[in-house]
């Protein structure tokens, strides 16, 4: 109702809502937007009247979902966390019979579009590096991360010791191939499937597992 309203939340004792031409937005238009300039211009760039012009609304609809700009930002951080982080947790904790498959069901969430999403999460690391709050976040996350894919390991038999470097290995090599900015087509990475899962896991995969994520990798690619 109108008296709960807040006076950001309307302007000269309008509802904008019965406005003619009126746009409406959501609290996730507002969050997606942020993490397009995120991603494209930096964390300097995520400012209220540049994403309200984007989706062309006034200031005064922000108040409808946030209660300042610094809101906005801990709600941006927190998305992140709870895709990108809940994303590699999830394809981890995917039920799987071999340790190779286990390991196709996170590079699934690496390739599929809609899975984790690499340029938002170095958009996130480069923000950490002028925010120490930020950079708490990150160091959180990827422990979580890399503690989820050692439970990994050591759900199919690897001693701790060793999960927990497979884990790290596994995990520092998807983060830096992306640091790298690598150009590899995705025949030369499929060329590569079988061994990699070899080299991370210190056993050979079955010739359908590897397939399988072929198959899944094409189709993904061809969306």
């Amino acid at each position: 109702m109108a008296t709960e309203r807040t006076a950001n939340q309307i302007k000269d004792g309008i509802d904008r809502e019965d406005l003619p031409g009126y746009v409406k937005v959501t609290r996730d238009d507002w969050l997606r937007v942020a993490m397009d300039l995120l991603v494209s211009d930096g964390v300097s760039e995520v400012k209220v009247l540049t994403i309200g012009n984007r989706l062309g609304v006034s200031r005064s609809s922000f108040y409808w979902y946030f209660k300042s700009h610094k809101d906005l930002l801990d709600q941006l951080l927190h998305e992140w966390e709870r895709t990108n982080t809940g994303i590699l947790v999830r394809a981890a904790q995917t039920p799987a019979p071999t340790i190779t498959a286990a390991l196709n069901n996170f590079f699934r969430c690496i390739v599929d579009p809609n899975g984790f999403n690499h340029p938002l999460d170095f958009a996130v690391r480069e923000w950490a590096r002028r925010d120490g709050g930020v950079r708490r976040v990150i160091d959180r996350s990827d422990e979580i991360r890399t503690s989820a894919l050692m439970k990994m390991f050591e759900a199919h038999g690897y001693d701790p010791s060793e999960a927990d470097i497979r884990a790290r290995v596994l995990y520092y090599q998807q983060i830096g191939y992306y640091a790298l900015d690598l150009k590899e087509t995705l025949e030369e990475r499929l060329s590569r499937a079988a061994l990699y899962l070899y080299a991370f896991t210190g056993v050979h995969p079955l010739p359908e597992e590897v397939e399988d994520f072929k198959v899944f990798a094409r189709q993904v690619a061809s969306q």
